[in-house]
């Protein structure tokens, strides 16, 4: 993830980032079906996806302190 990213996720109110975690989980949870169906090729989205839930939940728990 760039530092442009990181920054923007920084940016992002509570809501959003909630919405974010809601969406990448989601998505996660898809990716696990479909991989477990084999029609997933590159794994490499599920590492991405729970990078993603990670640093929102980062964010999120900094914006509650």
């Amino acid at each position: 993830m760039k530092k442009k990213d990181i920054q923007e996720l920084k940016n992002k109110q509570e809501g959003e980032l909630m919405r974010l975690v809601k969406d990448k989980s989601d998505e996660l949870r898809v990716l696990k079906f479909d991989l477990a169906a084999g029609k997933v090729k590159d794994i490499s989205k599920i590492r991405e996806a729970r990078k993603k839930i990670a640093r929102a939940k980062t964010f999120l728990n900094q914006h509650a302190k």
